[in-house]
């Protein structure tokens, strides 16, 4: 799933239809998917408005961002593996 983000990120023009089919095969599920998409997506959108416009992040940005990961986000457990678990 971070391979798919950081090719989507890195290299759209790349992402094939194989990409979403191996995103299948480690089990997540097509709304799974359209999730991981728009969360790549809306992190580059916001992060390319910021730079573009000379626009330095808010402080506490990524404070915010780790009470999500750690609360609400912690609850769908397929954003992440548990320590037994490989992709």
């Amino acid at each position: 799933m971070c391979d798919y983000a950081v090719k989507l990120t890195r290299h759209p023009e790349d992402v094939v239809q194989a990409d979403m089919e191996k995103l299948q095969t480690i089990g997540l599920s097509d709304e799974q998917i359209i999730s991981v998409v728009l969360i790549t997506c809306q992190y580059n959108f916001s992060n390319r408005v910021t730079q573009g416009l000379g626009v330095n992040p808010p402080p506490g940005r990524s404070t915010m961002l780790r009470r999500w990961l750690t609360g609400p986000a912690a609850e769908l457990g397929w954003l992440k593996y548990e320590e037994d678990e490989s992709p």
